[in-house]
């Protein structure tokens, strides 16, 4: 007994632009997703830059009982290496005992 029920047929363009509209969210998110991991990425590196320099400048002071005179000579006798075009690194040193300003920046975003 349903002959004056109709059931409307789906439209093929409202089905498109939903599927569309659903794609684009996911893909909105997955890019969001993957900025907000490159940018957390970028500062644990800066961070682990950082420490590894203080550490190694520390270490140094308990070897010879002074901190490394530049940014050269505690880079080549510790054998740390980061991407200079990445990264700016200032180090000023204080005097033998003192211990020197290690400041790390990154470079552009």
């Amino acid at each position: 007994m349903k002959r004056f029920v109709t059931q409307k047929q789906p439209s093929p363009a409202k089905n498109f632009l939903l599927s569309l509209g659903i794609f684009l969210l996911i893909l909105f998110l997955f890019l969001w997703a993957f900025s907000s991991m490159s940018k957390l990425s970028a500062r644990e590196e800066e961070n682990t830059l950082r420490q590894a320099l203080v550490e190694s400048a520390v270490h140094c002071y308990a070897l010879h009982g002074y901190y490394p005179e530049s940014l050269e000579d505690l880079v080549r006798d510790y054998g740390i290496t980061y991407d200079s075009g990445r990264f700016l690194v200032d180090y000023q040193p204080q005097g033998e005992n003192l211990m020197p300003e290690i400041t790390v920046i990154r470079r552009g975003e």
